[in-house]
């Protein structure tokens, strides 16, 4: 059976404690870290220095509890290659917090590629953001850890994530898909994405959205996107909604993943850290275990030939 996580985006004022307690109650098997009490600089948290680690560890098996993710601020766009340098530091650190608190992976980003003339990534960029990677993983390896690369920003685009994990031998880097984000920003098919990343896909972010008119912004929304866009500039806005309430195709997705073999988690990327207006963890996260278990089950049964099963 599937997985289930939801990033603390959702969830920006929790404590780490809060996290645990309500996730277990909702029927999550785990929780991705993207922000604690919205800190979003995990290295920098109190609960999170090394002599309290082992605690958290505690509280996380006392309950039950995964942490599959650590979601880093990490990104490799820059054109300085002393702040390149920086940004894999922090990677190895969060690498080795991942270690401790028995997660699988730290997600990083490309984030913003420049084009050339022609319209086309700049091929130095791409092999820049490969670089970065293949650090990253060369140091994940011995740790039996993993970097994922987001489908966000300018790697919303799998063509371009194609193009730079071709460039990047370790084994211990793949792709967090974020099936929203080339579907909504580059209006690729989930089965072009799909075949273009399935050998590489480790972890996967759900959410949902219309499209509407964008209303304009209030004073703590564009605080909310201006902070957003400061720790990522490959940031984009989209009119969120509860999964299974919007135009995302979900079941299409879930049948893709089933058919291609994937056996990782799904998880709830509930932007409420940069959308305030939308609603609270406690609106946004209970009906989520639930509505993934039946698409998983109801993808099983199509690749069974069993009937449709649409939810």
């Amino acid at each position: 059976m599937v997985k289930v996580c939801f990033s603390t985006l959702s969830c920006p004022d929790w404590s780490f404690q809060q996290i645990v307690h309500h996730g277990r109650a909702f029927g999550f098997d785990g929780v991705e870290i993207r922000l604690v009490e919205r800190e979003t600089d995990l290295l920098k948290l109190p609960g999170f220095q090394p002599a309290e680690r082992a605690s958290r560890r505690r509280e996380l098996a006392d309950s039950g509890f995964e942490v599959p993710v650590l979601a880093s601020n990490v990104r490799f766009h820059d054109l300085q290659a002393s702040v390149r340098k920086e940004q894999v530091e922090t990677g190895k650190a969060y690498l080795d917090l991942a270690k401790e608190l028995g997660s699988s992976f730290v997600r990083v980003f490309g984030d913003v590629v420049a084009k050339d003339d022609n319209g086309n990534y700049r091929r130095s960029m791409i092999k820049q953001v490969a670089e970065g990677l293949q650090c990253l993983g060369e140091y994940a390896e011995p740790l039996e850890l993993n970097i994922v690369i987001e489908t966000h920003g300018d790697f919303s685009d799998s063509r371009l994530v194609q193009q730079t994990l071709a460039l990047v031998e370790s084994p211990a880097v793949g792709v967090l898909w974020d099936t929203h984000h080339p579907w909504r920003f580059c209006g690729e098919t989930l089965s072009e994405t799909s075949e273009r990343l399935k050998s590489w896909i480790r972890h996967t972010h759900w959410k949902d959205s219309i499209l509407k008119r964008r209303d304009q912004t209030d004073g703590e929304g564009q605080d909310a996107a201006d902070q957003a866009h400061e720790l990522m500039q490959g940031h984009r806005h989209a009119d969120y909604v509860l999964l299974g309430c919007g135009e995302f195709p979900a079941l299409e997705c879930m049948r893709l993943l089933r058919q291609s073999g994937y056996d990782g988690w799904v998880s709830l990327e509930w932007e409420k850290m940069w959308h305030p207006e939308i609603a609270g963890p406690l609106v946004a996260l209970p009906p989520f275990p639930g509505k993934v278990r039946q698409l998983w089950e109801a993808a099983g049964r199509d690749s069974n030939g069993t009937g449709r099963g649409d939810t």
